[in-house]
């Protein structure tokens, strides 16, 4: 019998894991500013795995000090636009660069992704029934609606929300009193109130709030209850690393740093 002890920890090459993220969230199907993929190139194997929301020069520091080689984020460092290695941007780069620390963002891919994406994982813990596709992206549907299991008024639908992101929701009340028909679109889904009236949802939830669509939810009549654009979006990268726990037995480690927006 082998002592367990003594069993050689699990690990993957980063260019295997980085090909099975690649497909299994099927990386390059939509347009997205963000640069999905590999952001930064670290150790050529992977034992242990962060994740996090965000990326800053502490979140990278947070991921090296746990031991992490692999860093999963939504919101990487690049969006589009060439960086100079100045300041703020070259103090992340050094940080993930001494620590020999891969940097992995997702972000359109994992808000959409119908088993870990953050509205899947949201609609699932609201157990949403007769889900179809909502929220357009450039599109591509990137949400979810769907019927809750009983109707419930839209301060105790707000509540239960509050218990599951821990962030007390902004509820905008432009609809009915009670909340049935249900339109999920994690982070920046403010614009999606007109979609979700045409779709007959009687509730939008979302992330943060947006000033030019603030007169929507009450001409549109719908409900939007917004939740914070980090805690709806804490459930995809922690759907994700325990996916990779599951398919190759490496431990992880979600970095909480709320930014309470």
């Amino acid at each position: 019998m082998t002592d367990a002890s003594s069993r050689k920890p699990a690990e993957i090459s980063r260019d295997a894991l980085v090909r099975w993220l690649g497909d299994y969230l099927k990386i390059d199907a939509y347009p997205d500013p963000s640069m999905n993929g590999l952001q930064i190139e670290g150790t050529g194997t992977i034992t242990r795995v962060a994740a996090s929301v965000d990326t800053s020069a502490k979140t990278l520091q947070h991921a090296a000090d746990s031991g992490a080689d692999l860093l999963l984020v939504h919101h990487g460092l690049f969006w589009g636009d060439p960086l100079a290695v100045t300041g703020p941007h070259r103090t992340r780069l050094q940080t993930a660069l001494a620590a020999d620390l891969n940097l992995y963002a997702a972000h359109i891919p994992l808000d959409a992704h119908p088993e870990i994406g953050n509205n899947a994982m949201i609609a699932g813990a609201l157990s949403l029934e007769n889900r179809v596709p909502f929220g357009d992206w450039a599109g591509h549907k990137i949400g979810l609606a769907g019927e809750l299991p009983f109707e419930q008024t839209l301060q105790d639908f707000a509540d239960r929300v509050q218990k599951l992101t821990g962030e007390i929701c902004l509820v905008h009340g432009g609809g009915q009193p009670t909340v049935k028909r249900l339109g999920i679109v994690s982070g920046g889904g403010a614009g999606a109130v007109a979609e979700a009236a045409a779709m007959g949802l009687d509730t939008l939830l979302t992330g943060e709030p947006e000033h030019k669509h603030f007169h929507d939810s009450f001409e549109y009549g719908v409900n939007v209850v917004f939740a914070g654009h980090y805690e709806t979006e804490v459930f995809g990268v922690r759907a994700l690393a325990a996916k990779i726990e599951e398919e190759f037995g490496l431990p992880w480690q979600f970095l909480h740093h709320p930014t309470g927006l």
